[in-house]
């Protein structure tokens, strides 16, 4: 944690730095060199092809971007090329949890790529977003599957000096974006609840990487706001907990700890990260408190109808077909890579 550029005492962490971004980024190099690690046997023999998905300057011209949204599919050279973007983040990605569906945003006037959107499960108790929506216990856990997490949303240069990024945020919100997810969720039955819900993308939610983000400013449709900004992350997690430690931990954790008592179609092991870090601090004689790194992340929520809210808190059965996201420009046809 110290070469983090954390200070250590008294079972808790801190910053030694300011709370700037160029900081913050400090925090996070260790967590981004250790996912590097793991995935190079992988991709390293990939690069090359990887890499001739990512323009130089001189082969954007902005009048010419042309947009497309491709659904990437597991074990395809998309899957990989979505993979080795992650990682050039700033900050590290996760796999996102539960639900997945990963998205590349192509520019097909040169074949390149623009940015990637990637939306998984939310976290359950999120305090800024369950008051904005205005749930209550009952109905957040009928209607929580109504809502995705933008886990990694962004542009790759050159793009992102071109404000791709606020491209790539419409993007999230678009008609194919919900369409995505009726076609890859209808019929399906839950594993847990064993129920048939009619799939339909209510929300999108997203958290900031690095504080408060200017990615989100002014990104709009017609005259509507599309990102609203609902507040911010306490600043707990386990991400410093890095350079191997966090395999230590599992290690200890398997052995001398029982996860929390859940439904058995879940599976065995730990829910998650931050509670086989929670269990084995405990185990071990240190504070929750460790947990608590300071970083935090701004909060933004994306409806998708005008009646998204009313939806969510189960007062109108259907959503409206008032909604207003954007919808991609259809493009020409052109010849796939990979």
């Amino acid at each position: 944690m110290k070469a983090q550029g954390f200070h250590v005492r008294d079972n808790a962490v801190s910053f030694r730095q300011r709370r700037d971004k160029r900081s913050i980024r400090k925090r996070h190099e260790h967590a981004v060199v250790k996912r590097i690690q793991i995935a190079q046997p992988a991709l390293e023999k990939l690069e090359t092809e990887l890499l001739d998905f990512i323009a130089s300057g001189d082969e954007v011209d902005p009048a010419c971007i042309c947009p497309r949204l491709h659904h990437v599919e597991a074990d395809t050279i998309e899957s990989r090329l979505f993979k080795y973007a992650c990682l050039h983040w700033s900050i590290p990605i996760s796999e996102g949890y539960g639900r997945r569906l990963r998205f590349l945003v192509f520019d097909d006037s040169n074949r390149k790529l623009i940015g990637l959107i990637g939306l998984g499960d939310p976290v359950y108790s999120i305090k800024a977003r369950d008051k904005w929506i205005g749930w209550d216990a009952n109905a957040k856990a009928q209607r929580l599957y109504h809502v995705m997490d933008a886990y990694v949303l962004g542009a790759v240069p050159p793009y992102s000096r071109l404000l791709g990024g606020k491209l790539v945020a419409l993007a999230a919100v678009s008609n194919e974006i919900r369409q995505a997810f009726t076609l890859r969720y209808a019929n399906r039955q839950s594993l847990i609840a064993e129920k048939t819900r009619e799939p339909h993308l209510a929300l999108v939610t997203t958290a900031s990487a690095l504080g408060r983000s200017s990615l989100y400013n002014r990104v709009r449709v017609r005259s509507r706001t599309v990102f609203e900004r609902v507040g911010f992350t306490d600043g707990w997690g386990e991400f410093h907990f890095s350079e191997g430690v966090y395999e230590r931990l599992t290690d200890f954790a398997n052995e001398h700890c029982v996860p929390t008592a859940k439904k058995e179609k879940w599976g065995s092991g730990f829910r998650n990260r931050r509670e086989l870090v929670r269990k084995a601090l405990a185990k071990l004689g240190f504070s929750q408190s460790l947990l608590h790194h300071g970083i935090q992340r701004e909060l933004l929520v994306a409806p998708l109808a005008v009646n998204a809210r009313k939806f969510l808190r189960g007062e109108v059965a259907k959503l409206s077909k008032g909604c207003l996201q954007p919808t991609l420009p259809q493009p020409q046809p052109s010849r796939s890579k990979g």
